[in-house]
């Protein structure tokens, strides 16, 4: 597991080439504020070999954070991952590793009858509850993310992983009431505190698309003040002191700001989340409530790749539009780290380089908006 002592460590070994609040605090220890995320690329072996590269030269030159997911490239990419971690000139205590839990995984390629492979490995097994399915593919029952949590540490060949996200729980909107999904995630809660006082994790979070980002009105809206209530009882039900919630990801870059601009959330007078009190935005209410925000999409899967809106742009730092996209993500509030897809290693040195410029200050990025 990342430790204060290995990630400070790899900290001082980096630092200087980067700017300020480069590194960043999370957990423990510090993070890098620019992380390799692992979802995209078809499941083979030469994109793993892409993969692969691309994060062990990401690891040497000053990113200690890899976001991944079981579902991811039919767990192709975590098993990639616990590749580059051997490989890497680097301790496992410098790194921080996330991975996510929800989605029922494939093994090693899409098979030719998704749903009979669902029956047949899932449901017939035991594994999952067909009452407990969303989509025909996502459960987030205890039981399951037990497993899940289980083969991911088998796939990484890690004993514990930094931060373990309950994966998209919106999808269970789609087959039952807000209620009933609250439930269902204090529950899931309530198990990921078992296995964090197990040491298997050093804490959780939510991984989301649009959960946090839309009104409440919107079918897949969940209220994160209801979801920090619900961490707040699993740690009380697991006999923990404090809840091991540290983090959300959501899709945040330039195009897809909601998360910084719609006030969707309540926020009681005292700042302690409720029903009653004003509206603020996800990056608002997870500062408040001292949650990490780690940005997905930070490059829009690509697209802003070709360039930032001109008003933009000019107020950035960076040598590329990929450079300024990165940026602009990670000047945002509560966020402590911009994720971007890396598969290949000619592009770890212009993402890793983003870090070399300054992030915009709260009164500049602010400005932005006006």
């Amino acid at each position: 597991m990342a430790t204060a002592s290995g990630t400070w460590g790899y900290r001082d070994r980096f630092g200087d080439s980067f700017g300020r609040t480069y590194f960043r605090r999370f957990g423990p220890g510090v993070v890098s504020s620019i992380g390799v995320g692992t979802y995209l690329g078809d499941p083979t072996d030469a994109v793993d070999d892409g993969y692969r590269e691309a994060l062990v030269e990401a690891f040497e030159s000053g990113v200690n954070l890899v976001d991944t997911a079981i579902n991811y490239r039919c767990q192709r990419s975590e098993r990639v991952v616990g590749r580059a971690l051997d490989e890497a000139d680097i301790d496992r205590d410098e790194v921080v590793v996330a991975t996510k839990g929800g989605f029922l995984p494939f093994d090693g390629e899409r098979p030719s009858d998704p749903s009979a492979y669902v029956r047949e490995r899932f449901v017939e097994t035991g594994l999952v509850d067909v009452d407990e399915l969303a989509r025909g593919s996502h459960c987030i029952a205890p039981d399951f993310l037990d497993a899940m949590l289980d083969r991911s540490l088998s796939n990484l060949g890690l004993d514990s992983v930094d931060c373990y996200y309950v994966h998209n729980p919106e999808t269970q909107l789609s087959v039952r009431d807000v209620d009933a999904v609250y439930d269902r995630l204090e529950a899931a809660f309530t198990r990921l505190e078992e296995r964090r006082t197990a040491g298997d994790i050093g804490g959780y979070g939510v991984a989301t698309w649009e959960a946090f980002r839309v009104p409440p009105e919107h079918p897949n809206h969940l209220s994160l003040s209801e979801v920090v209530s619900r961490a707040d009882r699993a740690a009380d039900a697991a006999g923990n002191d404090q809840s091991g919630l540290l983090a959300l990801q959501m899709p945040f870059n330039v195009e897809m700001a909601d998360a910084f601009t719609a006030n969707v959330h309540e926020r009681s007078d005292d700042g302690d989340g409720g029903d009653g009190g004003e509206r603020v935005s996800a990056l608002e209410f997870a500062h408040d409530a001292g949650l990490s925000v780690f940005a997905s999409a930070s490059l829009k899967q690509g697209e802003l790749v070709a360039g930032l809106p001109d008003a933009v742009a000019a107020e950035l730092e960076g040598d590329s539009a990929t450079q300024r996209a990165l940026n602009f993500a990670r000047s945002a509030p509560a966020v402590t780290a911009a994720l971007v897809g890396t598969s290949r290693r000619e592009h770890v040195a212009e993402n890793v380089a983003a870090g070399t410029f300054d992030p915009l200050g709260a009164k500049a990025f602010d400005a932005v908006f006006d």
